[in-house]
Parts: C-alpha cells; sequence; structure tokens
C-alpha cells in the first residue's frame, strides 16, 4: 500500500538535510579500511588518501550513483503472493536481525537462540498474515561460526516462502548461501530474475567503512543480489545530539554504501538504510522503543524518496523485558510512524524486545497484530460514491438502522480490522474463557501454530542436490 500521510521534514528541510550528506561526503568524507574499496573510489574519480584511507566524494559522482541506482526493487518470495515491491512510498514491515536470545515459548526464561529457533520463527510468520518478510532474527548459537551462513538461510527457506534477507559474516558465506538459492530458485538466471533473498551489510558511525562489511558489500553487489547498505548512528554518542543531524549523518553514510555498490556493479539493486536511534542520555546506554528512532526513521525515509531509492528502516522495538504494556505503546508509536511516512521495508518490527537483544514468539504474534493494525491505518479512508453511501443513509432514513442493509454486508469484512490478539468481548465472557491477558492469549497462538502449520516444502530433488553440495547443511 501506498502511505506517505506523515511527513516530519517540510520540502526545504529535507534540501538542507541534503546539501549537509553531500558536503560531509567531499569533506571531511568518508574513512574506508579496506584497500580494495578504497581503490574502487579511485577509479570512480573520488578522491583518495591512501595513507590516511580518506575517500572524498565529489558531488557528480554521488548524483551519477543515485542515477544508476533502480528506483524500483523487487523482493521476491518463493510463492510469488509474498513478493515486496519496494518504490515510492509503499510499505511493508516484518522482523529484524540479528539478536542472541530468546524467551522460552514453554518456560518464559531467557536463554541462547539456536539454529530450531530459526526454523520455528520462520514457521510462525509463514502463518503470521501481516508480517511480510522474514529477516534473520536470531543467532543459531549451536552452530560453530563457519556453517553459519548457509544453515541459516536455509532454515528460513525451507520454513517459510515469505522474502529471506539476511546479514552474512564471511565472503564464502555469501558465496555459499547465493549459490544454494539459485538451486531452490532453479539456477543463477531465475534468482537474479526473481531473488528470493537479499543481503545487509553495514556503514559504521560516524562516517567510517569497516574492511570487512565493505568487503561483503562489493562481493554481493558484484554477484548482483539486492543489497541495503545501513548506517547506525546513535543520537548522542556516534551522530549529533539533534535528530536533524542523526538524519544527515546516517543519510550520508548510507549514500556513500550505494556509491560502492554502484562502482563495483551499476546498477545493483541497491537499498538506502538506517537503523538510527538516540542513546539514554541518563545511562549512557542504547535505546529501541524511543518515540525519537520513528521519527528519524521517517525522516529518512522522506529522503529515500527524495532519491527516488528504497530504504530499509528500523521501527516496532521496546526496551521492554516481556510483552507487556511498554512493549505495545513503544512498538506501535514506532511502527506507526515508520509506516504512515513511507518507509518501504521496516524492519525489527516483529518480535524483538530488551533492546533488540532478544526475540519472543508470542510478541511475534503481538506484532503481527500491531502490523495489522500500522497497515490499516496507511489504507486510510476510501472515499467514492460506493463509500459515502448517500444512497443507503436516504434508503434507511431517519431513525432506522444500517444492521441489516445489504450495504454494511458488503463492507464489514474489509473497512474494519479484526484482531486476533486483542480481546473485545465483554468482562463476563472474558473470564469464562480463563482473563488470559494479551501475552497469555498470543502464547497460545504461537504454539496453535508451531504445532500444525506446515510451510510449502522445498523440491526433494533440491534437498538431495543440496546434501551433496553443503555437507555441513542441517537438513532436518
Amino acid at each position: 500500500m501506498e502511505a506517505g500521510q506523515y511527513r516530519p521534514l517540510q520540502d526545504e528541510d529535507i534540501q538542507a538535510i541534503h546539501e549537509v550528506s553531500v558536503r560531509l561526503l567531499r569533506d571531511p568524507g568518508i574513512k574506508v579500511n579496506s584497500r580494495e574499496a578504497l581503490e574502487e573510489f579511485a577509479r570512480g574519480g573520488a578522491e583518495v588518501d591512501r595513507q590516511e584511507m580518506m575517500v572524498r566524494i565529489p558531488r557528480s559522482m554521488l548524483e551519477d550513483a543515485i542515477d544508476a541506482a533502480p528506483s524500483r526493487v523487487v523482493l521476491c518470495g518463493r510463492e510469488e503472493k509474498h513478493d515486496l515491491v519496494l518504490e515510492g512510498k509503499r510499505t511493508y514491515l516484518g522482523t529484524g536481525g540479528t539478536v542472541l536470545n530468546v524467551l522460552d515459548l514453554e518456560t518464559g526464561a531467557r536463554r541462547p537462540s539456536t539454529l530450531q529457533d530459526v526454523r520455528d520463527l520462520a514457521r510462525l510468520v509463514d502463518a503470521l498474515d501481516n508480517v511480510h518478510f522474514y529477516m534473520l532474527p536470531v543467532y543459531p548459537n549451536d552452530l560453530p561460526v563457519e556453517e553459519v551462513d548457509v544453515n541459516r538461510f536455509f532454515a528460513a527457506l525451507s520454513n517459510t516462502t515469505k522474502h529471506i534477507m539476511g546479514g552474512v559474516y564471511t565472503t564464502e558465506g555469501v558465496r555459499g548461501v547465493i549459490r544454494m538459492a539459485e538451486e531452490i530458485s532453479g539456477g543463477p538466471e531465475k534468482l537474479r530474475a526473481r531473488p528470493i533473498i537479499s543481503m545487509v551489510t553495514c556503514v559504521m558511525s560516524p562516517l567510517l567503512m569497516d574492511a570487512t562489511y565493505a568487503g561483503l558489500l562489493m562481493e554481493v553487489a558484484r554477484r548482483g543480489i539486492p543489497v541495503v547498505c545501513p548506517a547506525e548512528p546513535l543520537a548522542g554518542a556516534t551522530g549529533p545530539c539533534t535528530l536533524a543531524g542523526t538524519v544527515a549523518i546516517s543519510n550520508a553514510e548510507s549514500l556513500a554504501g550505494l556509491v560502492l555498490a554502484q562502482l563495483v556493479n551499476r546498477g545493483t539493486p541497491t537499498i538506502l538504510g538506517t537503523v538510527a536511534t538516540a542513546m539514554d542520555m541518563k545511562t549512557g546506554s542504547y535505546l529501541s522503543g524511543n518515540v525519537e528512532m520513528g521519527l528519524i526513521n521517517a525522516a529518512c525515509a522522506q529522503m529515500a524518496q527524495y532519491y527516488r531509492i528504497p530504504i530499509y528502516a528500523t521501527a516496532g522495538m521496546s526496551d521492554a523485558k516481556i510483552p507487556d504494556v511498554q512493549a505495545g505503546y513503544e512498538k506501535m508509536a514506532t511502527a506507526m510512524l515508520a509506516a504512515l511516512a513511507g518507509a518501504n521495508f521496516i524492519h525489527d518490527a516483529a518480535g524483538f524486545l530488551e533492546f533488540c537483544t532478544t526475540a519472543s514468539y508470542e510478541q511475534m504474534v503481538i506484532d503481527d497484530e500491531i502490523i495489522g493494525i500500522c497497515m490499516r491505518a496507511v489504507r486510510g479512508i476510501e472515499v467514492n460514491e460506493e463509500t459515502l453511501a448517500e444512497h443507503v443513509i436516504r434508503e434507511v432514513g431517519s431513525g432506522g438502522n444500517f444492521l441489516a442493509n445489504m450495504h454494511t454486508m458488503r463492507h464489514c469484512r474489509t473497512e474494519f480490522f479484526q484482531p486476533r490478539v486483542g480481546d473485545r468481548q465483554n468482562r463476563k465472557a472474558w473470564e469464562k474463557e480463563g482473563s488470559l491477558d494479551a501475552a497469555q492469549r498470543a502464547r497460545a497462538v504461537a504454539r496453535e501454530i508451531l504445532s500444525g502449520h506446515r510451510p510449502v516444502p522445498i523440491e526433494e530433488d533440491v534437498l538431495n542436490t543440496l546434501r551433496k553440495e553443503f555437507p555441513a547443511l542441517r537438513i532436518d
């Protein structure tokens, strides 16, 4: 759906932020701790100081990269009904990654996440109508590092037909994951035509490209797979304390990643990105449930719309430790702002708690409902002859009612959002069903899905090929 109803920035603000970003990339520029990336920038026309490892990007070079990057990026699912068309102000919300802990569905205790959690959370997302994509949300602590990349992506691909995005840890991991996705898709050309995977890298704040992430970004771009290059300034720490300053530096850093991707492979489907938030000025800690995160990410969405390039934004997280009222109001605030601003790919919006360190099954179910409410707001109010219902009002007349009218029958299932977790019964009925709170009801939904839902499987001949090619692959 097209959003854009919310605009925290005026047109003159967008232009001012753009100009600051351009000037920052020109002077002081960005430090690039990768010799290979330095040479790519130098060949592209940047001013490169190889001793200080600084890259100064001229305006013309930046503008050329923006022109080269596609304005429309389609992230596909194994089933076409789950395709995401990232352009303009179309908005989608889903999971994020990667955290090290989960709240156990049975005990409620926090524990290290495992490969089975990657599988189970994928199955849960597969059955949740409002979670649009599966970005790999947890790290499999039970695997050796060299086996993580292919196993995480395979666990996701085999348990949901929605689009899979994830971070990668090694160049070999990038190659292995892409090779595996090619086999599942039916070949390299089919994967490029319908990319069922995408990958996310990172630009450090302030104004730094790490050698590892720069290398991964270049490898993904060379292979023509959609890539995200987000920045993560922390207002008051690694970014200016002011929101406008944090938006400006985040914008500049992500644009630097876009330039590198286009230098390596012109036309690479590149998604601008921000994971910007603020530091708690009382404790010095990272915040994820603050309303300022929503404001920053909504503003970054407007900047991406200015460039006509899709954006990966962040919203829907919470600093709460359990699925409680704090989690609810923090998640709704930021998710609603980013969605109404038209951010294209809003990650971290489903399942995360505790400063983005812990995933929760029941919170995933609750967040599915929060996302559904946000999307109903994005849809807005449709005004036409049918919805204005003048003829119906005249037909019912003074003192009548609309309940039995066919117009009500036609619209009652589509006009109103219907909750799955939220309780709308009277107290007597609620007490009769056990007086359950929202977290308890969500836990029951999660258990029901995991006990009965079976995603569309990958074909057996493909699995046999993968077994031979990737001996370390855990195919359950």
